[in-house]
């Protein structure tokens, strides 16, 4: 008989619940959206509905897989954690522990196993070398917010369901369903705004489909958001528009550092109108609710993290941070406060290029410096997990090479890929419908307060599930065998019961510690945080537990976003700090560009509706149609240059030859290549049909964000040639 299951999709940052029906073997025979979830409310989007396909694929891993040589073999578990042993032992003990990286993928965020295991993971690994796709996408706005709130995970997300007037820039949630902003069915939350008389301006090199959508696009030209937002807040100032509502520092040095920034100074920098700026100003004040918010075309570029500090300036000049209709903090499920200390970064660099650690992290771009430059703690042994930073990392050609050159490398991933074919073991997790699904991270960005748990669907027949592969690599790592699990919980507890307030205070941690409920370990973590969390039963504050979200298996609404501060702030002066010094430092960096003339052509991404990054090529109903790789490019741009067909595109780091698409939703100067593409050659059937190109071959990995690390991924200058 065929049964129905609820799970949230892991696919992309919009949780959305799904409804799929299995039949009697465990196969996916229908995917539809969760009409009583009552955050998503039956939304669905094409990757939502292809589960079932990616869940199933035929060229997904079954089994690790050892490399003698050029060929590959399928292996049992104990064969290859035995093979992971000896290869950390060989080069752990020859070169060192900084000798170890570790990668952590895009996918690792989609993960219970991710966010609860990777952290001890690394931490037992003992290095410094930890990399992300986080710098290659969204590390700009956890820095700015971790100098402006105290930590980098309290990030204001605009109240979509509430606003009057949202003025965003770089971001297109009709393709990418929203990123640091969780909204399931964000384009319906938008025509919602529009429909009860609100505003919506987009700002973007290109006329998206959410710029169709909007009441106003306006184009800009990439890398320059800083400057436009800067003369935002110049008018704001300037003509006394600014109504700030809240404990703030360093007013007086916005006020001082926008002078430099007049409308038509960063008209010519930008090609927004002076008049257009001043206007989007005068409106952005004016309206009784408002909100910016920008995404990843402001973070991967030049001043991506001035950009979204710049973001946060102008939500706190109108009075518009932590209200109703404005920029405001979710309340997470498992949310648990911690000591006001000043936000750092920096605390140690990269050997090669003296790149600053942000949030325990190196930036990407420095990744292959460190694998290829001789000398004590270069990287010999690389840990990667779900992630494909030779299509996803700037310069990814560089990287396919010092891959290749690793004396050791071990990958925690569901495919042969154009990175883990340089691993030496692979550890494939199984299936997502055989592992459980919470959004640790998620929740935290939520538009409404929210929380759902799906446990697996499937049973795992007798294979690790992801968070017991992570553990084991843990284990092996630290040497030590034992309950990772159970440690976490006791020192948690431990420190639980000696915090003022925490609403365990002074209990027996060993008691509480048996009470926890929970099929696995990671269930019985998470039932301490959600117990622990600002709704939960040990908290005093509410009732919630693993329990009650088994019992609620379409979801839990926890009520829409309330004003917040002075709670969440994290800042050692317990208020929003306006103008931290890294970030004013960095604005002399951003004055000199000032009067810069761009280049001729020059290249950005482009988001698909059907397709997240790298990791969902392999799916026939996902691939084809718009969802292409094709350079997209304004046919002015094309006939003064004499192009058709085909062309060839070159950038100080490589070059490619690609169909081209003209459209005039592209503005003069402006090429657009998606990214995550370069599948030639894969072992993933439909991958390799529809292979497209890689735009990382054209990316400079000596290009970053200063304060942030992040790559540059926005504004490359490129020329465009007949092929």
């Amino acid at each position: 008989m065929p049964s129905t299951v609820h799970r949230t999709c892991p696919l992309c940052e919009a949780v959305c619940g799904l409804t799929l029906t299995l039949d009697d073997g465990g196969h996916v025979t229908g995917v539809r959206g969760d009409r009583d979830d009552p955050f998503s409310k039956g939304f669905i989007c094409p990757k939502g509905a292809s589960l079932g396909r990616l869940d199933e694929d035929p060229d997904r891993l079954r089994h690790p897989m050892i490399r003698d040589g050029e060929r590959w073999r399928e292996a049992g578990w104990d064969e290859a954690f035995a093979a992971v042993e000896a290869g950390f032992e060989r080069v752990a003990q020859t070169y060192g522990r900084q000798s170890i990286g570790v990668y952590l993928g895009n996918p690792s965020a989609h993960t219970m196993a991710g966010a609860l295991y990777a952290g001890p993971m690394i931490k037992a690994l003992g290095t410094r070398n930890v990399f992300t796709a986080s710098t290659a996408d969204q590390m700009p706005k956890h820095v700015s917010c971790g100098l402006m709130f105290g930590h980098p995970m309290t990030i204001p997300v605009p109240d979509l369901d509430r606003t009057g007037y949202l003025l965003m820039l770089g971001a297109n949630p009709l393709e990418s369903n929203g990123s640091l902003c969780t909204a399931p069915d964000f384009p319906g939350r938008l025509r919602a705004l529009r429909a009860r008389g609100g505003r919506l301006v987009v700002v973007d090199p290109r006329r998206t489909r959410t710029a169709a959508l909007a009441d106003e696009h306006v184009f800009v030209r990439p890398g320059t958001d800083a400057y436009l937002l800067f003369g935002l807040v110049h008018t704001v100032l300037a003509e006394g528009l600014d109504r700030v509502s809240l404990q703030v520092n360093g007013l007086d040095q916005v006020r001082e550092a926008a002078k430099h920034f007049p409308p038509d100074v960063v008209a010519r920098r930008t090609g927004v109108p002076a008049e257009v700026i001043v206007r989007l100003a005068r409106e952005l004040a004016a309206a009784p609710a408002a909100a910016v918010y920008a995404r990843i075309g402001t973070c991967t570029a030049e001043f991506g993290t001035l950009a979204q500090w710049l973001v946060d300036v102008l939500n706190v000049l109108t009075g518009n941070l932590d209200r109703p209709g404005g920029a405001m903090f979710a309340k997470p499920a498992t949310e648990y406060g911690g000591p006001r200390r000043p936000y750092t970064v920096g605390r140690w660099t990269s050997r090669v290029r003296g790149l600053p650690e942000t949030n325990g992290e190196l930036p990407v771009a420095t990744l292959a410096d460190e694998i290829e430059t001789p000398g004590e703690g270069q990287i010999r042994l690389l840990l990667t997990v779900a992630g494909n930073p030779v299509l996803s990392a700037p310069h990814g050609a560089r990287l396919d090479r010092a891959f290749a050159g690793l004396d050791f490398m071990v990958s925690v991933d569901p495919y042969l890929n154009e990175t883990t074919r340089h691993a030496h073991v692979i550890l494939p997790p199984p299936r997502m419908l055989q592992s459980g699904h919470f959004d640790f991270a998620l929740q935290g960005f939520a538009v409404r307060n929210y929380a759902r748990y799906s446990r697996p669907s499937l049973p795992l027949d007798g294979r690790p599930s992801e968070a017991e592969i992570l553990a084991r690599l843990a284990m092996i790592a630290s040497g030590v065998e034992g309950d990772l699990d159970a440690f976490v919980i006791g020192q948690s507890l431990a420190k639980a019961v000696q915090t003022p307030g925490s609403g365990v205070e002074g209990r027996d941690a060993a008691e509480l510690q048996a009470a926890l409920d929970g099929e696995t370990g990671a269930e019985r973590r998470l039932d301490l945080m959600l117990r622990l969390g600002p709704y939960g039963t040990w908290s005093g504050k509410g009732e919630l537990s693993l329990r009650t979200l088994l019992d609620h298996p379409h979801g839990i609404d926890l009520g829409p976003l309330e004003p917040r501060l002075p709670e969440v702030l994290r800042t050692a002066s317990g208020v929003v700090e306006l103008a931290p010094a890294l970030l004013l430092r960095d604005v002399e960096r951003l004055r000199a560009g000032l009067e810069e003339q761009p280049p001729e052509l020059v290249l950005i991404g482009r988001r698909h509706l059907r397709s997240n990054n790298s990791w969902l090529h392999n799916v026939a109903p996902l691939v084809g149609g718009s969802n292409t790789c094709t350079l997209q490019m304004n046919p002015a741009d094309m006939a003064r240059l004499g192009l058709a067909g085909e062309a060839v595109v070159r950038s100080a780091r490589g070059e490619l030859t690609v169909p081209l698409e003209p459209t005039d939703a592209i503005m003069p100067g402006v090429v657009s290549l998606p990214h995550g593409w370069g599948h030639a050659g894969s072992s993933q059937a439909v991958a390799a049909e529809h292979a497209g190109v890689s735009a990382n071959v054209l990316t400079d990995e000596t290009a970053i964000d200063v304060p942030s690390g992040n790559a540059v991924f926005n504004g490359v200058p490129v020329t465009v040639l007949p092929t």
